[in-house]
């Protein structure tokens, strides 16, 4: 598979690529410069906004808003003035923590996850913001807080606590948004990077990023095998989503924090959005945040 560097700002830390199937955009965030990135690939436009704090995660809302994961707590985000509107920060006594990756699950709840700044391990929690705008502890004693996705049928959710090397399954309840029977379904050999962010195809399978992996790369969570790789010229792949008009585009992020100078200066396109054109499969339209409130 052939990659492209698209022609806009390289991120310190990019991560979080969300597709806006309605707007035709591709989203992304540059977690520790605090600022959310939009490229536009009908016309080349780009736009950025900065954000009040460092943002982990970002879902698409309703009349052009987002719902942001701040290392504030969840907050709306207006596009047209790029006011932020507080909604809850259920980490308010944990301020050595952040917000590093959310979803939308297929009811249009925002799953978001925290780290703790230090990455101690177990300082972190996974949250879902309700339709109601409450917050709700699912998964308390992460360690670094990572990819999610769901199941075409949203009877299993998938889920990634970078450190342990795998992915994790659970049973999901669409209504009830509970989740139960945690098994481990793959897992990633230490020679291949650490899982990172990740998304599903139509086919069910797993595209996940690996940070000082060199790859994105295609795993069957049903068999645990690794399927295939996309390989790329940085280190540190943070996460992908598939995106474009028949959503067969893959969007790629990548992050160079923490290489040194040597490192940098053998990865010049580190930090770079890269896009996989015409991929071979197809993913899923982005979930939005529906909100009752």
């Amino acid at each position: 598979m052939v990659y492209q560097t698209l022609s806009v700002p390289t991120s310190l830390l990019g991560e979080g690529p969300v597709w806006d199937e309605q707007k035709q955009r591709v989203f992304w965030l540059d977690i520790l410069n605090n600022t959310i990135h939009c490229y536009y690939p009908a016309t080349k436009a780009y736009r950025y906004w900065s954000a009040s704090d460092m943002v982990g995660a970002i879902v698409l809302g309703e009349d052009d808003r987002l719902v942001a994961a701040l290392r504030s707590g969840f907050t709306f985000v207006d596009l047209s003035t790029g006011k932020e509107i507080p909604i809850v920060d259920p980490e308010v006594h944990s301020p050595d923590n952040r917000f590093n990756d959310g979803k939308c699950d297929p009811a249009g709840r925002f799953w978001a996850g925290t780290m703790a700044l230090s990455e101690k391990v177990e300082a972190g929690n996974l949250y879902m913001l309700d339709q109601d705008l409450t917050c709700t502890l699912k998964l308390p004693e992460v360690s670094i807080s990572n990819g999610l996705a769901w199941t075409a049928d949203a009877r299993t959710f998938y889920y990634i606590d970078t450190p342990t090397q795998s992915v994790v399954a659970f049973d999901f309840g669409l209504t009830t948004a509970k989740i139960t029977n945690k098994r481990a379904v793959i897992d990633i050999p230490k020679g291949e990077g650490f899982p990172d962010g990740m998304c599903i195809d139509t086919e069910g399978k797993l595209w996940i990023a690996h940070w000082d992996g060199w790859q994105v790369a295609r795993w069957d969570p049903l068999s645990g095998k690794k399927l295939e790789s996309i390989r790329l010229p940085v280190a540190r792949i943070t996460s992908c989503t598939f995106g474009g008009e028949k959503l067969q585009d893959l969007y790629i992020t990548s992050a160079k924090v923490g290489l040194s100078a040597k490192q940098l200066a053998e990865q010049p396109l580190a930090g770079s959005l890269f896009v996989v054109n015409n991929c071979g499969y197809q993913g899923h339209p982005t979930s939005r945040f529906k909100t009752n409130h």
